[in-house]
């Protein structure tokens, strides 16, 4: 079916791929498969034109993403007793990518020197952040912090802090159970739990605060922290124009999370970025917990200009593949723009 289209026209080849499948959620062909020729199209439309990849996702126009960068992992990505799932830091304040990416370092490392002075476990998790026992949440947080200031760099100006709770994994029958802090809470006094660390500390974003099947949960927690809070859709939108849409008809987040395995191909993965686009939404490039070498997702941040790239701790080569490709591309394109302070 696809024997004799040009790799120009992706949009084309993608919908081939779709009707191939004929299935709603791609259960026939795969979305993993779909998508490797999806991004093989690409690859080889950007090597025709002999151009770098993010030049072919827009010849015109391009940014930086500040990294997310996760330094403590828990929850289903750590063998510890910590309820959310990844606790990360931006360097908004940074001048460039790679002054952004010395600062998470550095952080990351001392992170790393303090935890091993308290006695705590240095291993890390899926996406290499640091899987210490902690008393609590706000721990992990003050630890954070602590690593910032040892840098000689602010908190909540220099650098601020993102959470993914990934709630789903601790909801079960309306309750939301924080075993490593012996605590159960519904709906409502979970999102009060959330404001109070963001009131707390410098929380700039948070993913997945809520179950991905509690939509009065995601409404009232747009309500209490919407203004002042980056609140990230992943296993509640799943990079689907659909899902997306109805977000944005009932007000349930003002961002979502962008994985093209998810949905499978480009185009629909680009179209889904467009959609958030039109309505005030930001856009957060993201890997998997089950990564490999592949830095297409570097490229896909600088073209689309999205701002924000999520891909795991400064460990693990996996991970690291995405921000070396990204150093790359700032030191052959120094005329590119850094997207500071993507929430002013």
């Amino acid at each position: 079916a696809l024997k004799g289209k040009s790799v120009l026209d992706q949009e084309s080849i993608d919908q081939i791929l779709i009707q191939l499948d004929g299935t709603e959620n791609k259960s026939r062909l795969g979305a993993n498969a779909i998508l490797a020729v999806s991004l093989a199209t690409a690859h080889a439309a950007a090597n025709s034109k002999n151009i770098p990849l993010f030049q072919y996702f827009n010849p015109t126009s391009f940014n930086f993403p500040v990294p997310m960068m996760n330094i403590i992992n828990g929850g289903e990505h750590a063998d510890n007793n910590i309820d959310i799932q990844e606790f990360m830091i931006m360097p908004i304040g940074a001048e460039n990518f790679s002054q952004g990416m010395q600062w998470a370092t550095e952080i990351y490392s001392d992170l790393k020197k303090i935890l091993h002075k308290k006695g705590l476990s240095t291993s890390v998790g899926d996406e290499g952040g640091f899987a210490p026992n902690l008393k609590s949440n706000k721990e992990a947080i003050e630890l954070i912090i602590r690593a910032i200031q040892n840098n000689n760099l602010r908190e909540g100006e220099d650098v601020v802090i993102a959470l993914d709770c990934a709630a789903t994994e601790f909801y079960r029958n309306g309750i939301y159970h924080l075993q490593g802090e012996s605590a159960e809470l519904n709906s409502s006094e979970f999102i009060k739990y959330l404001e109070t660390l963001t009131n707390q500390y410098p929380i700039s974003s948070i993913e997945d605060g809520m179950d991905e099947s509690d939509f009065i949960g995601w409404k009232d927690l747009n309500k209490a922290l919407g203004e002042k809070c980056q609140l990230v859709g992943d296993d509640l939108f799943v990079t689907n124009v659909l899902e997306l849409q109805r977000g944005i008809d009932e007000s349930l987040a003002n961002s979502i999370l962008i994985k093209f395995n998810q949905i499978g191909t480009l185009a629909e993965t680009m179209k889904t970025i467009h959609l958030g686009n039109l309505n005030g939404f930001t856009s957060i490039i993201s890997h998997r917990s089950g990564e490999t070498e592949d830095s297409t997702i570097a490229d896909l941040s600088v073209g689309l200009g999205t701002g924000q790239i999520k891909t795991g701790a400064p460990c693990r080569s996996d991970r690291v593949a995405k921000y070396n490709r990204l150093l790359w591309i700032e030191a052959e394109e120094s005329d590119l723009n850094f997207a500071r302070n993507v929430f002013n």
